[in-house]
């Protein structure tokens, strides 16, 4: 269970990593332009999509180094958990944009994400 935890961890964090920096330095008029499933950043403004970016990059940290460093590990469960709420969002804006095909790809992160909570909270924590 800890070695799955830690693949669905690691592999979590390199696609929100990637994902957030793209947020991030991509200008958001390029990424609604970049295709069907950019145009959510229609919705938001340049603010709005450069924070969400920021808090990708800031969880896809908290999956990893907390428990590689053994400093407040528990954070890797609140960072999952950042996952989720941020999913979740992601699903409304796709809900309401009727994007609803887009959206299944949202709902496998919530249940991978919400894996690692369930799992770093519970049965495979780091503390204890």
């Amino acid at each position: 269970m800890n070695l799955a935890l830690w693949i669905v961890a690691g592999l979590l964090a390199a696609v929100y990593l990637v994902g957030g920096t793209f947020k991030l330095i991509t200008p958001k008029e390029k990424i609604a332009a970049a295709g069907h499933s950019g145009q959510w950043a229609e919705d938001f403004n340049s603010g709005g999509v450069k924070a969400i970016g920021a808090l990708e990059v800031l969880a896809a940290v908290g999956l990893i180094l907390p428990a590689v460093l053994d400093i407040a590990p528990v954070l890797v469960p609140l960072a999952a958990l950042g996952l989720v709420m941020i999913m979740v969002g992601a699903a409304i804006t796709r809900i309401r944009r009727h994007e609803f095909n887009l959206m299944l790809v949202d709902l496998v992160y919530i249940v991978l994400a919400g894996f690692v909570m369930w799992g770093r909270f519970g049965p495979e924590s780091f503390v204890g």
